[in-house]
């Protein structure tokens, strides 16, 4: 199926979105949504914004799970130095997971986390993948229940993404992954490549 989109209920020019779901459709199966909410709100990487919408959702098909492409329009709570705010636009992959991790917050470790870490210890480890707690911070509310969630299978996911800069927040079943930077069609395909992957891995 060929998605198609309403030129009018977006603020970013046609070609940019239709562009990467031509690019996203070399190698999935990609349809439009409908409208679904999915409870943006509860994630923690959009506190900076005071308004976080859909400009347009497109499903991932997958054999038992769908994941999902989300275009976004965020409105920054302050401009950068007097400048005037302006409205962001972004892209993130969503995924429904089988596992319930409570909260989770993924992305690469710095210098400042490991200093971080020998002060407060509140990151979760994994003393038999030490590749993985080396190259991710993560950070968790639940340790039994993200212990559990990020197994074998879901780290090899995650460490497999070649995305490089990324954020991934996980509130229970729902996880999502992507950054605040401008989108573009290899991004969407490394966020499609991960989503469709945890969707078919981690079943």
């Amino acid at each position: 199926m060929s998605a198609s989109l309403d030129t009018t209920q977006i603020a970013t020019p046609v070609t940019d979105i239709n562009a990467i779901l031509e690019t996203l459709q070399q190698r999935f199966r990609i349809e439009q949504t409908g409208h679904i909410d999915f409870h943006l709100e509860q994630f923690s990487v959009f506190k900076n914004y005071s308004d976080v919408s859909l400009s347009g959702s497109y499903a991932v098909k997958n054999k038992n799970n769908d994941s999902y492409i989300l275009f976004t329009e965020a409105t920054p709570k302050h401009a950068d130095h007097g400048k005037a705010i302006t409205t962001e636009h972004h892209i993130w992959a969503l995924a429904y997971l089988k596992h319930d991790f409570g909260k989770v917050l993924i992305r690469r470790e710095t210098l400042v986390d490991k200093i971080k870490e020998l002060i407060h210890p509140v990151e979760l480890d994994f003393a038999e993948d030490k590749a993985f707690s080396d190259t991710f911070y993560m950070l968790v509310s639940d340790r039994q229940k993200a212990a559990s969630g990020a197994d074998r299978n879901f780290r090899n996911v995650v460490m497999d993404i070649r995305l490089d800069d990324f954020v991934i927040e996980i509130v229970e079943h729902t996880l999502i992954i992507g950054n605040t930077q401008a989108r573009g069609a290899e991004k969407a395909m490394h966020l499609a490549e991960f989503v469709s992957r945890l969707c078919t891995t981690c079943d």
